[in-house]
């Protein structure tokens, strides 16, 4: 599956779930993921518990919801495989607009890097 055509085609909700080292389980909700050149997919988070999850447990799923009938989908089995806090950077990502206050109230943000390990349909064991 090529998951930057797919996820240009597509509107739906995104689901980051994550796990602590002692594997306590976190789920959050997360706008599609931005597909890079070298098909590692990066997400834009602030310094909270999915990022925290993250610096001990690099691995974590993504489950998209696509917003059509029924159940579609994918679920994509992820390993973060590095980060990013480069203002500039994380700026150019940003798909949403906050003023500078807003955003500033809200905390550091980091863009996150993740190998796709395993992608699956939403429903069912079928590979995508």
């Amino acid at each position: 599956m090529e998951l930057k055509k797919y996820f240009n085609a597509r509107t739906g909700t995104g689901i980051l779930s994550t796990a602590d080292a002692e594997g306590r389980v976190d789920a959050a909700i997360y706008a599609r993921p931005q597909i890079m050149e070298d098909g590692t997919l990066a997400m834009i988070m602030r310094d909270r518990l999915t990022h925290k999850n993250l610096q001990e447990n690099p691995y974590a799923a993504y489950l998209f919801i696509e917003n059509v009938p029924g159940y579609q989908g994918v679920r994509l089995f992820l390993k973060k495989v590095r980060e990013d806090d480069d203002p500039e950077l994380i700026n150019q990502m940003t798909r949403r607009c906050l003023s500078a206050e807003e955003d500033l109230i809200k905390g550091p943000k980091f863009i996150v890097y993740f190998q796709v390990e395993k992608t699956l349909d939403l429903i069912g064991s079928a590979q995508s």
